[in-house]
């Protein structure tokens, strides 16, 4: 993965445990070129039509540079190429447009990114246990956002009534428009950096946790916390820090093990209580300031051993399903 040209520390309204200098100090020693996102491991997808994609089959691998040669036969067509199959904005509009047909789903509007565009949370049901999820805080990470689709599906055909879902379905609009990676324009880590204040350098965090703080403020609740990324060959799921909700991580760990295809490469785990600053994650920063029962989960984009072969977007999709049908058992069993 790419890192930004910069980094931009707290603005002068932060308190003096995340000032720019720490921050910019932090950032050289961690934000540095990532040469392990193309691997021979990560082949490259394509496309004819711009809507069905494959993994590339044929290629050259050079560890050294790191450089992956592509060998395509070009059929006088256009062709597009991408690291993960797309999900653009455009996915997400028309997935909206399906879901607003049907019963018990919401939309609002919590915010604007750095560029203006709108930070969407959707709702699904109104039942007493809740569960509130967050897909594509990097951009890059299209499978995210393949597995929000079948999970919505899936969730407005088959909703306990116990059950209200919250989620937020694109959390880096701006990122997915540019084409970037992991950071907002600003050089923000839309994952990394809850622990820093600044609503003009980091609207979609600030937007995002003031949306949980109201819900909580209400007198509501949440009963899980969720946030699904993709990264390369690793699978896993990270609880909240300190081994907090311990019967439930494990339970829900099992449930995904066992009902899902997911596929760890190492046993749940839980968060760090302490981390550099700059550097706190969406479960920490939860953790630390509601004390709720967060999860991070990785799914990776190599060859997956359920599967068998490289995932696919359909696999993503029921995938999704799977998910709802797990936290539907976790929360109202």
């Amino acid at each position: 993965m790419r890192t930004p040209n910069r980094f931009t520390g707290a603005n002068a309204k932060s308190e003096a445990a995340n000032s720019a200098i720490q921050l910019l100090t932090y950032a050289t020693k961690h934000y540095k070129p990532n040469r392990g996102a193309v691997t021979r491991d990560t082949p490259a997808v394509y496309s004819e039509n711009g809507v069905d994609w494959k993994h590339v089959e044929a290629f050259e691998y050079d560890a050294a540079e790191p450089r992956m040669r592509l060998i395509l036969e070009a059929k006088g067509k256009p062709l597009w190429i991408a690291h993960t199959p797309p999900y653009m904005d455009r996915n997400l509009a028309a997935l909206e447009k399906w879901a607003k047909t049907k019963p018990g789903f919401r939309v609002e509007t919590i915010g604007r990114t750095v560029d203006g565009r709108p930070l969407r949370l959707w709702t699904i049901g109104d039942g007493p246990r809740v569960a509130w999820l967050m897909f594509r805080q990097h951009s890059w990470e299209t499978g995210s956002s393949w597995v929000a689709e079948g999970l919505v599906k899936e969730l407005l055909a088959n909703l306990p009534k116990q059950l209200t879902v919250k989620m937020f379905p694109l959390c880096d609009p701006d990122g997915v428009e540019r084409g970037g990676v992991r950071f907002n324009k600003f050089g923000y880590d839309l994952n990394r950096n809850w622990d820093v204040n600044g609503v003009e350098k980091m609207p979609e965090i600030t937007a995002q946790l003031a949306a949980i703080k109201r819900w909580l403020d209400s007198g509501k609740k949440i009963d899980l916390f969720y946030s699904l990324h993709n990264t390369e060959t690793s699978e896993y799921l990270e609880g909240p820090p300190g081994g907090a909700y311990k019967e439930l991580a494990e339970r829900f760990f099992h449930l995904l093990e066992s009902g899902t295809s997911f596929a760890p490469t190492r046993k749940l785990f839980f968060s760090e209580t302490k981390v550099d600053p700059g550097r706190m994650v969406v479960i920490q920063g939860l953790y630390r300031d509601f004390q709720l029962p967060g999860f991070l989960m990785e799914q990776r984009i190599s060859r997956h051993p359920k599967y068998g072969r490289l995932p696919l977007v359909e696999d993503r999709l029921r995938f999704g399903r799977e998910l709802a049908v797990t936290i539907a058992k976790l929360l109202t069993p």
